[in-house]
C-alpha cells in the first residue's frame, strides 16, 4: 500500500470546497478571527506564539465529552462531510503531545492536564474497538464509530497507533507516585495490551495491514509496505508486550524484502527510501516525515534500510530546494513560502508534494520541519506572522492557502495542528523524543527489529 489513505482522501472530500467561500489571502479578515502580530521581537516569542495558539485548538477547541481531538475546526461553521462532533483517533494522538507541551510552557496546568487525560482514556475505554484498535473517525458524544468511509467502519491500526504513540508518551510523562498519576498509567497500560497488532497481518501473513471491518472484513484490503507515514505502526506491533508482530512481518511487509531501499537524488538529495511504489513520484508529502516522528526520535536512528535523521532531514530539504526553484512558476513560492504536504485546497483534500502539486502551501509542511530545517522554517514562520496576518487564526496559521489562486480558507485540521507545536518542542528541547524513546516496550520493538538508537534509561 503505496497511496496514503490520507491522499486517498481526497476522493471522498473532493467536493469539499465547493461550500466554502473563496477568500482573498491578502484580505483582512474580521480581527475575532485574526491574531494580528505588529512586530515580533524574536525568534523565541514567534515560537511560543505559534506554539500557545496550536496547542490550544487540542485544549480549548477539543470535542468537549471526550476531551479529544476534533477532526476539523472550521472558523466558518460549515462542515459537509462530517458532524462537528467528530473527533479524529490520529489526530487525537498528536493532540495528547501537544498538552503535553502546553504543560511544560505554562499554557496549561499540570492537574488541569492529568484531569483531561483521564477524561480522555475513559472515553476511549468505552468507545468502539475492533480487536482493541480504533476507528479512525469516532463520534465524540457516544464512542461509536463514524464510518470514514462506506467499508472503512471498523479498526485502524495506523490512526490507532498514532494514538498510542501519544498515550505511551503522555504515560512516561506522569510518573510520580501519587494514586492519580499512577491510575493513568495503568489506564493507559491497558489500552495498549489490548491493541491485537498480530491480528491485522490477516491470519498470519508478513505484513500489517490497515483496516479490518466486522461488517466487511478485509474488503479493504490494504497491506501497509514501502515507505510512507507508518514506520510508527511497525515499530509499535513489534514493541507489543501481548500481540507482537515478528521480525519477518517488518522485512518482508514494511521493507519488502530490501525493495524499500532507493539510490535515487532529487534535488541532488540522496532519497535513501522507495517513497512510491506504483507510479513514478519520487517523493511524498512532508507529513510523511512528521507522523511517526513526533515520538520516535530520527537523531541517531538507523536500520539495516535507513539513517533516519539524513532521511527525513533530506525530504525536508527537497521540498524547500523545490519551492526556491519553483519550476512551475507559482506566486509566492520561495525560501520563505515552501512545504507541501496533504490538506485542504481548491479541489476538496489533496496530497500536496512536488510532484502533484498545484500551488497550494500548506503552513504545517515547514513548520512541523523545524527540526530538519530550522533556518528555512524560522523563514516561513517569520513571513507568515509578520506579513500575512490574514492566514493566522485563533489556532494558528490557517490549513492551507495560494496566492496563485487568489485562494485561503479560515479552516484547520487536527492532523496538521498537530504536528507543529510537538516538532517545535523536538527542536526546541527534545521533549517528546526523549518521553517516548525512554518507554521500555518501545526499546524492546527497536531492538526487536534491528534498530540503532540513543538508549534513554
Amino acid at each position: 500500500m503505496k497511496k496514503s489513505k490520507h491522499i486517498i482522501f481526497l476522493v471522498l472530500t473532493g467536493f469539499l470546497l465547493l461550500f466554502v467561500s473563496c477568500k482573498d489571502s491578502g484580505k483582512e479578515r474580521d480581527k475575532s478571527e485574526v491574531v494580528t502580530q505588529e512586530s515580533i521581537p524574536s525568534s523565541d516569542t514567534l515560537l511560543d506564539t505559534i506554539q500557545k495558539q496550536t496547542i490550544n485548538f487540542f485544549w480549548e477547541g477539543a470535542e468537549p465529552n471526550s476531551g479529544l481531538a476534533r477532526e476539523r475546526l472550521h472558523m466558518d461553521d460549515i462542515y459537509p462531510t462530517s458532524p462537528k462532533n467528530t473527533v479524529t483517533i490520529g489526530g487525537s494522538g498528536f493532540g495528547l503531545m501537544a498538552i503535553l507541551v502546553g504543560i511544560e510552557r505554562g499554557y496549561i496546568s499540570k492537574e488541569d492536564a492529568l484531569d483531561r487525560y483521564h477524561k480522555i482514556v475513559d472515553f476511549l475505554e468505552k468507545a468502539d474497538r475492533f480487536h482493541g484498535a480504533w476507528s479512525h473517525w469516532i463520534d465524540g458524544e457516544t464512542g461509536k464509530v463514524y464510518p470514514f468511509s462506506k467499508k472503512d467502519n471498523g479498526g485502524d491500526l495506523v490512526e490507532t497507533a498514532f494514538l498510542v504513540q501519544g498515550l505511551l508518551t503522555v504515560a512516561e510523562y506522569f510518573d510520580g507516585e501519587n494514586d492519580k498519576e499512577k491510575l493513568l498509567r495503568d489506564k493507559i497500560n491497558k489500552l495498549w495490551r489490548e491493541v491485537e497488532w498480530d491480528w491485522y497481518t490477516k491470519n498470519g501473513e508478513d505484513v500489517l495491514y490497515w483496516h479490518w471491518s466486522p461488517e466487511f472484513g478485509w474488503e479493504m484490503n490494504f497491506p501497509v509496505g514501502g515507505y510512507n507515514e507508518c514506520l510508527i505502526m511497525y515499530v509499535l506491533a513489534a514493541a507489543s508486550p501481548t500481540h507482537p508482530i515478528s521480525k519477518s512481518v517488518y522485512e518482508k511487509g514494511w521493507a519488502r524484502n530490501g525493495a524499500i531501499v532507493s539510490d535515487k537524488k532529487f534535488y541532488d538529495e540522496d532519497l535513501i527510501l522507495d517513497y512510491y511504489e506504483h507510479d513514478d513520484d519520487l517523493i511524498g508529502p512532508l507529513f510523511w516525515a512528521h507522523y511517526s516522528y513526533l515520538g520516535l526520535n530520527p537523531k541517531g536512528l538507523s536500520d539495516q534500510y535507513a539513517d533516519y535523521w539524513k532521511l527525513t532531514q533530506n525530504h525536508a530539504k527537497i521540498h524547500y530546494k523545490y519551492a526556491v526553484d519553483n519550476p512551475k512558476n507559482f506566486k509566492g513560492y520561495g525560501d520563505s513560502l515552501w512545504g507541501l504536504t496533504s490538506s485542504y485546497s481548491m479541489k476538496g483534500y489533496y496530497g500536496h508534494r512536488p510532484e502533484k502539486d498545484i500551488g497550494v502551501v500548506s503552513p504545517t509542511a515547514a513548520l512541523s520541519s523545524f527540526p530538519y530545517t530550522p533556518k528555512e522554517s524560522m523563514s516561513v514562520l517569520a513571513n507568515l506572522y509578520n506579513n500575512y496576518d490574514s492566514l493566522v487564526g485563533k489556532y494558528g496559521p490557517y490549513d492551507a492557502f495560494s496566492f496563485e489562486h487568489n485562494w485561503s480558507t479560515p479552516r484547520y485540521l487536527a492532523i496538521d495542528q498537530g504536528p507543529i507545536p510537538v516538532m517545535i518542542e523536538n527542536y526546541r528541547t527534545g521533549l517528546l523524543w526523549s518521553l517516548f524513546m525512554k518507554n521500555k516496550d518501545v526499546q524492546s520493538g527497536l531492538d526487536k527489529l534491528g534498530f540503532k538508537y540513543e538508549k534513554i534509561n
